[in-house]
């Protein structure tokens, strides 16, 4: 069983890696970025909720976010592990996915944090929403959902490197060079055959 959380600001690159690195220990993705996306296309209450949040560059209220992950959590194909992308984000989403995993008797194996420069993320996020028209991706929103990330994500690295959980992987550079990187951190926590 192999629990892991991929951390990274918005535009670190967790969406283009998460599904490689999963793919390599044989664990699904859990993307909270994804699960709000398609609340929001399915116009769901929840989704309106969090179009509201996600438009103005804030996160989406913990107990929103702490029970779909808990539901997400709770299904079948998550028995071998997971790989969490983009939970948690605060200190007290900490707090409930300790408890979530103390009861289901599990343990955080690692945390892999993608360490990118601000102004490369902002250059990255700009294309990406040209590319993809996301209402959530111009330069002021973006700019908030950094410091947003400062404030309230950074911590968790500290606290992660205290539990010996913590891989920092550089995320500059092109993405057959992260993905390198990546690929070594999931060789180190793949169990040997």
């Amino acid at each position: 069983m192999t629990t892991v959380v991929l951390m990274g600001p918005p535009g670190a690159g967790k969406g283009t890696h998460a599904e490689l690195l999963a793919g390599r220990l044989g664990v699904p993705v859990i993307s909270t970025g994804d699960i709000f996306r398609a609340q929001v296309a399915a116009k769901t209450d929840l989704g309106r909720t969090a179009q509201r949040y996600l438009d103005a560059g804030e996160y989406v209220p913990d107990e929103i976010t702490n029970a779909m992950v808990r539901e997400r959590l709770a299904a079948e194909d998550t028995r071998p592990g997971f790989l969490l992308d983009g939970y948690p984000r605060t200190l007290d989403q900490v707090a409930v996915l300790d408890d979530l995993l103390a009861t289901q008797g599990r343990s955080l194996d690692a945390v892999v944090a993608l360490r990118v420069d601000e102004e490369a993320l902002v250059r990255r996020l700009l294309r990406r929403a040209e590319i993809e028209h996301r209402s959530d991706d111009t330069e002021d929103v973006i700019r908030r959902r950094l410091q947003v990330y400062g404030d309230q994500t950074v911590p968790l690295i500290s606290l992660y490197s205290d539990r010996g959980v913590l891989h920092n992987v550089d995320g500059n550079g092109e993405i057959a060079e992260v993905r390198e990187r990546l690929l070594q951190v999931a060789g180190a926590l793949t169990p040997a055959g």
